[in-house]
């Protein structure tokens, strides 16, 4: 067994890595560790009037020349690795450096699966990463600058307790942000310091946690609490919903958090009642039956996807997110809907299925560009469980009401086969009652359309056994494989027309006695 010691973050590692590798030792030989930051690290003191005059002389991190060396061996890998391994190299795990390790190791071995989110490692990969990412936008979103006494060093202290290695990230992103303006960004391990033209970073001091309160009598803070108590609506008080939002772990660091106790006391001491009285203006009126068709509301054609208001979806989504592709494209891919990923960047297949996607389209021999891919519902439906944000599929209420946006796209792009992903996809081209068990993987003709139904590639990531989600993949893949023999076919034993032009169907309408989701099945 080997011991390797990484000092320095991701940089030391690369460097013992790429001679691990040279070396050809497997991961299993060696054993990753690194200095305990309280027995090693070297405390500079900050005195307790925040003041930092004349810091000792530190060259930025990211400036710091390297010893010479022999030059290190290299590995080429894909963007998208080098991305996760410089993002899962700040999570704090002990398991880190073992895992990128062994990540490479297996790169550098041909097995390209590993960068996968459906590989065991990949997975953990993808997770430490996503937990990193979230950590940078909530010190973005949570870090509170305070102003110090006039004419000290630094101008501006903010507190912070990451639960991952962010502070360079956070830090440089200030550094653009407040140009010359000096301040001090302060964490239980470590301290960063912006005198307008350096970045410096320090080893916390031994009285950190005693300088947690940042200093008093900021103006512009009081100033802050007083708005921020005013726009205080205690008829709309959702507690869940604030602690989603604003979780409690951050509420050491704001100065805000101090008054939410006292307000959501009040608001459940009778502010909620006296703050609802004058709302209350619409009493509940008799129920009338009425047929579940004639029910539904008679909705005005929208002139554009963003404006759409056809379904409720919209109202929780962060945008709609339309299909994308080639204009002409003989092949679309229809899935179900938008994940969380598609929801904040607005694009289809951008996610962890997009991923799946993207490798099935590689074993198919299909570029992504020349095809077009859309969802049968534009917008992101889901439900919240702590801070994760969980997938939750469509009534077919939803899948008609966004039908039209569909007839659209299928009158627009004209695609010569169409492959549905899942079983919301089959069923918004075929109605509620279809299964996609009776249609799997059976090319049938819709009007003058080659329809293919497959599963949908989310599906493979649920499946826990790695030989089934293998099998999944498959699936998907020859589906692909068997769309593109389809297009190999003359026009005549493809279904279409004297002229080429491909026979449109409309969609099916809603059935007055099941209106009920169909059943999900991939």
């Amino acid at each position: 067994m080997v011991t390797l010691m990484v000092e320095g973050g991701y940089t030391a590692w690369r460097e013992q890595a790429l001679l691990a590798l040279t070396a050809a030792w497997p991961p299993e030989r060696l054993c990753w560790t690194e200095p305990s930051l309280e027995s090693g690290g070297q405390s500079r003191q900050i005195g307790l009037d925040y003041a930092v005059v004349n810091p000792p002389p530190l060259a930025p991190v990211s400036l710091q020349e390297p010893q010479a060396r022999e030059p290190l061996p290299s590995v080429r890998i894909s963007r998208v690795l080098n991305s996760l391994l410089h993002d899962a190299a700040l999570c704090r795990t002990p398991e880190r450096w073992a895992l990128l390790y062994r990540v490479l190791w297996r790169w550098q071995q041909g097995d390209r699966s590993v960068e996968s989110v459906a590989d065991e490692d990949g997975a953990r990969l993808y997770e430490m990463a996503k937990a990193v990412r979230k950590e940078k936008h909530d010190m973005m979103a949570y870090v509170r600058f305070r102003r110090c006494e006039e004419g000290s060093l630094p101008e501006y202290w903010a507190w912070f307790e990451p639960e991952h290695e962010v502070l360079e990230w956070i830090a440089e992103h200030f550094a653009k942000r407040m140009g010359g303006t000096s301040w001090c960004i302060a964490t239980p391990q470590r301290v960063a310091l912006w005198d307008g033209q350096r970045l410096q970073f320090l080893d916390a001091p031994e009285n950190v946690e005693a300088l947690r309160a940042g200093p008093s009598g900021d103006q512009v803070e009081a100033l802050w609490l007083r708005y921020y108590q005013s726009i205080f609506n205690p008829a709309r008080l959702n507690e869940t919903a604030l602690q989603q939002s604003m979780p409690v772990r951050f509420w050491k660091g704001l100065p805000e958090a101090r008054l939410i106790p006292a307000m959501i006391s009040e608001a459940r001491n009778g502010a909620r009642r006296v703050g609802q009285f004058s709302g209350v203006a619409q009493m509940p009126g008799k129920l009338v039956a009425v047929e579940a068709s004639c029910a539904q509301p008679q909705r005005s054609e929208p002139s554009s996807l963003d404006l759409c208001r056809r379904c409720g979806l919209w109202e929780h989504a962060t945008q709609a997110v339309p299909g994308e592709g080639l204009a002409t494209a003989r092949m679309m891919l229809l899935g179900e809907q938008p994940g969380d990923y598609e929801d904040l960047e607005g694009r289809v297949f951008v996610g962890p299925a997009g991923q799946i996607l993207d490798q099935a389209l590689q074993r198919a021999g299909i570029e992504r560009d020349a095809l077009y891919l859309s969802n049968a519902v534009k917008h992101f439906k889901w439900t919240g469980r702590g801070k994760q944000r969980l997938h939750v599929s469509p009534s077919f209420a939803e899948v008609q009401a966004c039908g039209h946006w569909l007839q659209e796209e299928l009158a627009r792009v004209k695609p010569v086969v169409i492959v549905t992903l899942g079983a919301t996809a089959l069923s918004a081209l075929l109605g509620p009652k279809a299964r996609l068990s009776s249609y799997l993987a059976k090319p049938f003709q819709w009007g003058g359309t080659w329809l293919i139904a497959t599963w949908h590639p989310s599906y493979a990531l649920r499946v826990p056994d790695a030989a089934r989600r293998e099998e999944v993949l498959g699936s998907i893949t020859e589906a692909l494989q068997m769309a593109q023999r389809l297009l190999a076919l003359p026009d005549r034993q493809r279904g279409l027309d004297a002229e080429g032009q491909m026979l449109q169907e409309e969609l099916p309408a809603a059935s007055s006695t099941d209106t009920s989701p169909p059943k999900h099945e991939g």
